[in-house]
């Protein structure tokens, strides 16, 4: 009993120490003390061994997925420091028109996130030319706030089949199967997300414009507009600015439309069976090509490099730290009778891997952290059960993309932190577009796979 609750209690901490804004990795490892204490684990294990080193220990995650990082760090950086990631909103807005900022902050966000710039860094790519939309749109900062949310945390996360995320990373890793495994269902999921998620924040506004709430000016507003290229600086055109991010794609595609073609080449079955290293590769491809193509990244480009790695630094120690506290959770008792009560459950095994990805990733509050955990406890007993290794890849990754954020996530509280907001003020609408729908949308994706 004393166990089970300690494991309540660490989880329970951790989500306050969150929320009050204190360092994950220091609330991790006082939320690790606190369980090892109350499941009799040694502490020389819970601290030396099964939060560093277990099979899903921080430094064991760190390791794996450093290079990946790393590259979309690089990458993302890049595409700041040439403009390229401000070409690509400026280019769409100019189409849209400003009136439509809510659909410009979602499809700018998806399109780099889907092209593999890391999500923290789209943050602060978005907030900066957010600033001037708000104000032009007289749009509410929580919706705005919401609106990366969904362009940047749901479908091009989780869904679309291609995308070089961590997320499609650690699935293909762990189950063998490329980064379009599913691809129907994640086109499917990928939909609902975004229909339903743009439908909601319209809605919201639509019933903001009516109750007079409009954009208010903040500190951080001018601290981000000082970010922004200075006025008269000459972007790229749209075209340009994509060019780096279709080549990241195209490079992650290669292998497969050669293998669809007929074509087959050693290097295709190193890309099929390496997807950590295929995906850093392209996207070190994309950041070398915007070398070529941007003058204005040229002199400065070891310094560029330097920041990105610094941008992928943060991330990576706070998504490990993270993984590090399931990978102590995993060792208790009480973990592994909910992990038996899961397997034993009277349900097909798809709502089952529904469920269990779910939960797991609410108690990590990451949905990489929750999906790691997944892949290496769980997974393997799917897979004997029947599940297709494709299906099991797809629909996984969808799970883990629905209680992933809730108030006790690293990539909201960053959001909120980044844009001044607090969680009364905004989490609602993050909410509706990260978990509530992208619930809804795993499980059509789910029925789809049943049917």
């Amino acid at each position: 009993m004393l166990a089970d609750i300690g494991l309540v209690a660490g989880l329970v901490l951790l989500i306050v120490l969150a929320l009050r804004g204190v360092n994950i990795l220091l609330a991790v490892l006082l939320s690790i003390l606190l369980i090892g204490l109350t499941n009799q684990l040694a502490l020389a294990d819970v601290f030396l061994k099964f939060f560093p080193f277990g099979p899903s220990g921080a430094f064991s995650f760190a390791g794996n997925f450093l290079l990946l990082f790393l590259c979309g760090g690089l990458f993302g950086r890049v595409m700041a420091a040439s403009h390229a990631a401000q070409g690509v909103a400026v280019g769409i807005t100019e189409r849209l028109g400003h009136h439509r900022a809510l659909w410009i902050a979602m499809l700018v966000c998806a399109v780099l996130t889907y092209g593999g710039v890391v999500v923290f860094v789209v943050m602060f790519t978005m907030y900066p030319i957010g600033v001037t939309l708000m104000r032009e749109a007289n749009i509410p900062r929580r919706l705005y706030a919401a609106a990366i949310a969904l362009g940047a945390g749901t479908f091009t996360m989780t869904a679309l089949p291609g995308t070089p995320s961590i997320h499609n990373v650690i699935a293909a890793r762990s189950l063998g199967t490329d980064l379009f495994a599913g691809g129907w269902y994640g086109l499917l999921a990928g939909v609902v997300m975004a229909v339903g998620g743009m439908w909601y924040l319209q809605w919201q506004w639509r019933r903001a414009q009516a109750q007079g709430e409009v954009y208010v000016a903040n500190g951080k507003d001018e601290q981000m507009a000082a970010l922004a290229p200075k006025e008269g600086t000459k972007l790229p055109g749209l075209l340009l600015s994509l060019t780096p991010i279709m080549v990241v794609l195209l490079t992650i595609m290669l292998p497969r439309m050669l293998s669809m073609a007929g074509v087959s080449a050693a290097w295709q079955d190193f890309a099929n069976s390496q997807p950590v290293l295929w995906a850093s590769f392209a996207l070190l491809v994309g950041s070398l090509l915007c070398y070529v193509l941007f003058p204005s990244v040229r002199k400065d480009f070891v310094t560029s490099a330097g920041h990105g790695v610094d941008d992928a630094m943060l991330p990576l120690i706070n998504t490990a730290a993270v993984i590090g506290f399931g990978g102590v959770v995993i060792q208790t008792e009480g973990f592994h009778a909910f992990a038996a009560w899961l397997l034993n459950l009277d349900i097909s095994p798809l709502v089952s891997v529904l469920v269990s990805a779910n939960l797991i990733s609410g108690v990590t509050a990451s949905a990489s952290g929750g999906l790691q955990i997944f892949m290496s406890s769980l997974a393997p007993a799917y897979l004997e059960a029947g599940v297709s290794a494709d299906v099991l890849h797809r629909l996984a990754n969808l799970a883990a993309g629905g209680l992933d954020s809730l108030p006790h996530s690293g990539a909201v509280i960053a959001l909120l932190t980044l844009m001044g907001l607090t969680h009364k003020e905004a989490y609602k609408d993050i909410f509706v577009v990260t978990v509530a729908i992208p619930l809804l949308a795993a499980v059509i994706a789910m029925l789809a796979a049943l049917l």
